[in-house]
């Protein structure tokens, strides 16, 4: 179950949309990110300055963020704020882009991610990355789970890896559904067991972050309760980055958030102050539907 005080968060944003007085009134972006977006200690990823451009396009403006071990940071704003672009850069993800550029500094536990010496697959394999709609492979249950570990050669044998892929699957709360057909092809899964699946499949190579890109998006409301309650369970043992479009959502799962505007991260705080007492007009703009 989620913890009390993130259901009273959700409580606050969903029936009052409390929100304090506030000492700055004024549409214009800010200077510097206010809040917290810097922490002091226990933090997985370090961003300094980051910029992306895709060819003159400049996406994202001089981004400085700190991803908290074993939190659950939300990403929040309008479409088109650069929220996914920047979750992306997270594990090079816009590698895949000929002309996108990324600049500014992003270090996993102290090293640089984009040092030329970084091997992107292996950095892939420490930050997991599940997507908006679920993408589980045309293979079976099995494979789906198994083949990242056999790749990445973390297991000696066919038990070591039956153990990883019943572990896997039972954190992600899908073995009890699909012990007895672990033959099925993944895509005969319901959408909500093929993101849980997908789920399994990051936390099976063992990563040290797991981001997500709106993962609910495709979900009906129960199937993303269940996929909340897991996010839930996870940070106890991952790091995790949530991009999402639903603020109930990010009041309910995350501890601090991060709120994009036009390229720019205006606001970060823990999720309840975000909510209640934002510190700019622009966001408590966004989160009392003034805009979005």
């Amino acid at each position: 179950m989620l913890a009390a005080d993130q259901r009273e968060t959700f409580m606050t944003v969903v029936e009052t949309r409390a929100v304090a007085p506030k000492k700055t009134k004024t549409t214009e972006p800010p200077d510097k990110t206010l809040g917290k977006p810097l922490l002091e200690k226990k933090v997985s990823m370090h961003c300094r300055e980051v910029d992306v451009f895709y060819g003159d396009q400049q996406a994202i403006f001089d981004v400085s963020l700190d991803v908290g071990k074993y939190e659950v940071l939300a990403m929040i704003g309008p479409s088109g704020c650069g929220k996914s672009t920047f979750l992306r850069c997270l594990n090079r993800m816009n590698d895949t882009i000929d002309s996108c550029k990324v600049t500014g500094s992003i270090r996993l536990d102290d090293e640089d991610i984009y040092d030329p010496a970084m091997d992107v697959e292996l950095l892939r394999a420490r930050v997991g990355m599940v997507f908006q709609k679920p993408n589980p492979f045309p293979k079976s249950i099995y494979e789906n789970i198994a083949y990242g570990p056999r790749i990445h050669g973390l297991t000696r044998d066919k038990t070591e890896l039956d153990e990883i892929v019943e572990n896997s699957l039972a954190r992600a709360g899908l073995w009890d559904e699909v012990k007895d057909r672990l033959d099925d092809v993944g895509t005969g899964l319901s959408g909500g067991q093929q993101q849980r699946l997908c789920i399994a499949r990051a936390i099976a190579i063992n990563p040290e972050v797991i981001l997500m890109d709106e993962p609910c998006s495709a979900l009906d409301p129960i199937a993303t309760a269940t996929v909340e309650e897991l996010i839930d369970e996870l940070r106890q043992r991952y790091t995790i980055a949530i991009v999402t479009h639903s603020m109930q959502q990010a009041a309910r799962v995350s501890q601090r958030t991060a709120y994009f505007h036009l390229g720019k991260l205006i606001e970060v705080d823990k999720t309840d102050k975000i909510f209640t007492n934002p510190g700019h007009e622009l966001t408590e703009a966004y989160i009392t539907g003034r805009f979005g």
